[in-house]
């Protein structure tokens, strides 16, 4: 059964759906709301942002281009505080970075003189832990398929390989959330897809919370369970919808097909 739900009022509220217990929200944004400094002002960038996700829940974000979702990212992985509001994970404040956050950008942002295995371990480097845990890089790329390719360079690596090293990089952490930022939106058509099933894949298999930014709306489609919409600067949530289709999922599917329609239309973009 797939559902769309639009959210009216002041207060923009996605709520996670219960899991048949008294969990606590992986996270748990209430009333949050940032701006910058532009020229002596304040620019407006997020208002009045509520929303939760379950623990091993897969939530995208979809919205006009700089309406503020990367900034919401932000504020999740704890490079920026908010104005307003309150940024909870697992119930506790976010005041700062922290290894069971990890984000994931566009760009793979691998460093060209090491190889995979070392550009993996970074993490553990820093953090002092490579000589102790140094089995959990070997499992990280074997879990992304490239136990072989450990001692290239990233030169010698197509771009969703890169991509799959990145991921490799925040897994190796075991994160209990993973914030995505358009990790597929440099890709060509085809490999895009075939990541796309990677990411759920490995989203699966880890039970990590993801967290997909995104402006493609068949991939927010095809890969999350939750699909939040947001309006134009300052991004409130204007519209939820549920995806309960089980996975894999297919673009050629109806009610995928509807969804993307419905979304569009959301977006402004209907009689495209």
């Amino acid at each position: 059964m797939v559902s769309v739900v639009a959210t009216h009022g002041s207060a923009s509220r996605a709520e996670a759906p219960p899991l048949g217990g008294a969990a606590s929200p992986a996270l748990d944004l209430s009333g949050v709301s940032q701006a910058f400094a532009l020229d002596g002002r304040p620019l407006p960038v997020l208002e009045d942002v509520s929303l939760s996700a379950a623990p091993g829940e897969f939530v995208a974000l979809l919205g006009p281009s700089g309406c503020g979702k990367s900034t919401l990212l932000r504020l999740v992985a704890g490079l920026d505080l908010p104005v307003a509001g309150d940024v909870l994970v697992r119930g506790k404040a976010v005041t700062g970075p922290d290894p069971s956050r990890i984000l994931v950008f566009q760009d793979p942002t691998l460093f060209p003189w090491r190889t995979v295995f070392d550009n993996v371990a970074l993490g553990l480097e820093a953090q002092g832990r490579l000589r102790r845990d140094r089995g959990q890089v070997d499992e990280a790329l074997a879990l992304v398929g490239l136990g072989e390719f450990a001692g290239a360079y990233p030169h010698q690596l197509s771009g969703g390989m890169a991509q799959r090293v990145s991921l490799a990089r925040a897994l190796v952490n075991d994160p209990d959330l993973l914030l995505l930022d358009e990790p597929l939106g440099k890709l060509d058509s085809l490999t895009r897809i075939a990541m796309q099933a990677e990411l759920v894949k490995l989203w699966q298999e880890s039970g990590f919370t993801a967290l997909l930014v995104t402006h493609d709306v068949e991939e927010a489609l095809i890969l999350a369970q939750r699909v939040i919409v947001f309006s134009d600067r300052p991004a409130r949530i204007q519209a939820e919808i549920r995806n309960d289709l089980p996975y894999p999922r297919h673009r050629d599917h109806p009610r995928i097909v509807e969804l993307r329609r419905e979304v569009l239309t959301l977006l402004g973009l209907g009689e495209s």
